[in-house]
């Protein structure tokens, strides 16, 4: 079984699709430009990498096997994302990606990563004089520059950039090729890699993970926390394969948003502020007490100045996102804040902070999972999904929120 997909041959992942289009060795050969002995060996060799059969020799020619099938698609998906990336990029070859072998790719991704050719060669095992190679090789084959060095610094100009994306998403797929075909033989174990916004954090994403590590034993979690912003580009590189958390009120072209819950905001003080206890405090009232709120053209800021749009602004000395940070200051101060329930469940249930008034109008924020459109899950990430969507269904659900938001914890 291959543990790298940095081991897979390019080529011989051309010629493993090219032989289940064509139904045959010949026909593949001559549509890959390889000699029927060379596409023989480079499937012989995938087939031992990946320890499967991928075709069945019949009568009317090479048929893919269930394990074939599986590789095949996660191929196809691969090879897309990888000329996706290099496409426009060379004005000497109309097909570059077609010349690319994975030594120029991984020594491309250990650059952009390390942001020198000494670290690259760290983290690849590589000499610094084979990263170099690579990167001019790849560079040759593009007709153009995608690193930019000064000094002992370098780092990825925008053509360098997009091919970097591409490899990373083709490099996803093969890595998900490698995990299915491990799972569905007995063994093996699959990291679910996704990002966390604030809104999910108290209650949505831990449900789903705990329902799933229940579950599935063998799944394993990466998650990173962060803003939106922070989170998006790894998103579309591939380095997360979904957020979890509040959706953009908007279309994105290369994103999708699944919505599962709504969420509306509430003015939240320390137990001691003085509009405690009241049921239905005026704009006036608010206003005339400092407030902590969210960086500037984030959803939760906006949410704030719509609350305030037409009334009198109240002073704002304080821009801040963490809900650690923003608890003790209301603990200590008058200030105020509009956050979910569910982010200060606890500190509120413990008396150190208190809601004013109800959840206020036109505050509703979708909270969901956004991934690329390309993107195409494993059955594990297939069953995570589900998960959340039924923490989800339980949080909007009357007869199950005592189980869920008065458990104690939050």
């Amino acid at each position: 079984m291959a543990a790298d997909p940095f081991d897979i041959n390019l080529r011989h992942l051309r010629a493993l699709i090219a032989i289940d289009e064509h139904g045959s060795i010949t026909a593949a050969a001559d549509a890959v430009s390889l000699s029927q002995p060379a596409l023989t060996q480079g499937l012989a060799k995938l087939e031992r990498q990946f320890g499967y059969t991928f075709f069945e020799r019949r009568s009317g020619g090479m048929v893919a096997t269930a394990m074939g099938r599986i590789v095949v698609a996660r191929a196809l998906a691969a090879i897309e994302h990888l000329s996706a990336g290099a496409k426009g990029l060379s004005a000497v070859f109309l097909h570059p990606d077609r010349l690319m072998t994975m030594t120029q790719l991984r020594a491309l991704l250990a650059v952009a990563e390390a942001g020198s050719f000494a670290g690259a060669a760290n983290v690849t095992g590589l000499s610094q004089t084979a990263v170099h190679r690579a990167v001019g090789d790849l560079e040759q084959v593009i007709g153009a520059t995608i690193v930019e060095r000064r000094g002992r610094v370098v780092w990825l100009n925008a053509a360098g950039k997009r091919l970097a994306r591409g490899t990373r998403l083709a490099l996803a797929e093969i890595s998900a090729a490698i995990v299915e075909l491990a799972i569905d033989g007995g063994g093996g174990s699959e990291q679910i890699s996704f990002g966390a916004l604030p809104l999910s954090r108290p209650l949505l994403v831990p449900a789903a993970m705990a329902q799933m590590v229940r579950a599935e034993p063998r799944a394993a979690f990466k998650v990173l926390e962060g803003s939106w912003r922070e989170l998006v580009e790894p998103l579309r590189d591939g380095v997360i394969d979904m957020i979890v958390g509040a959706l953009r009120p908007y279309e994105i072209a290369d994103l999708y948003q699944l919505p599962l819950v709504e969420d509306r905001l509430v003015v939240v003080a320390g137990s001691q502020h003085p509009l405690v206890g009241q049921e239905n405090p005026s704009m006036e009232q608010l206003a005339s007490y400092p407030w902590v709120v969210s960086p500037p053209s984030t959803p939760s800021r906006e949410q704030w100045e719509r609350v305030f749009k037409g009334a009198s602004m109240p002073a704002t000395p304080i821009e801040c996102s963490s809900v650690m940070i923003i608890g003790r200051l209301l603990w200590e101060t008058n200030f105020l804040t509009l956050l979910s329930p569910d982010q200060v469940a606890l500190q509120i249930r413990s008396g150190l902070l208190a809601q004013i008034g109800q959840p206020l109008e036109g505050t509703k924020r979708t909270v969901g999972i956004t991934t690329r459109r390309s993107w195409r899950p494993t059955a594990t990430q297939r069953r995570f999904l589900d998960m959340l969507r039924e923490a989800a269904t339980q949080m909007r659900s009357e007869e199950n929120q005592p189980g869920l938001r008065d458990s104690g914890w939050l």
